[in-house]
């Protein structure tokens, strides 16, 4: 999601202390922010506190941004990839919420529930990567930003952003390989 020179306009207002221009800011990016957040923790009641918390940081600290250091949609990100960031570092362990990963129902047509398959199946595998190739990966794919934007958030070069997709790919690739050898080997 872009910058516009509306949402310029939007952060100076909230720099004034404008609820109403924080409200549209809200309305404009909590869609963005909280599917980032939900992909990079794999729970989305964690994804929802780390949000909020992003939200009052914000709020608190719209001062510190400026529209020639770095478009909005960058800077907001990369709030909610560093409480993300810290979030990991308090737990001690991998941590995959299962509950949160919209398992198939049933009752859903074949084509369906296999598609849904596959989906959780990638999912689980993103919660399997390192902190910093799944970011990579999903600012990337999921949030659809370009390699520029993607490495502004992560505060890192394109060429280690692209560094980090191959590594993150590769690393991929070998999970979900590893669980279709699992699944053919049970047949």
């Amino acid at each position: 999601m872009k910058s516009t020179a509306n949402d310029d306009e939007l952060m100076q207002k909230v720099q004034q202390q404008d609820q109403q221009a924080f409200a549209t800011l809200v309305d404009h990016y909590l869609g963005a922010l909280h599917g980032f957040a939900q992909r990079m923790l794999g729970n989305p009641t964690e994804a929802d506190d780390i949000v909020q918390e992003a939200w009052l940081r914000v709020w608190q600290k719209s001062a510190q941004w400026h529209p020639q250091s770095a478009q909005l949609s960058t800077w907001l990100h990369r709030i909610v990839y560093n409480l993300c960031i810290d979030y990991y570092r308090g737990q001690k362990g991998e941590y995959i919420d299962i509950e949160a990963l919209d398992l198939p129902d049933e009752h859903q047509p074949a084509e369906f529930r296999q598609q849904a398959d596959v989906e959780v199946q990638v999912k689980a595998a993103l919660q399997q990567l390192p902190p910093a190739q799944r970011s990579a990966i999903i600012l990337c794919h999921y949030q659809e930003m370009n390699n520029r934007e993607a490495a502004a958030v992560l505060g890192i070069s394109v060429a280690a952003l692209e560094s980090l997709m191959a590594r993150g790919r590769r690393t991929l690739r070998k999970i979900l390989q590893a669980q279709v050898d699992n699944l053919l080997g049970e047949l």
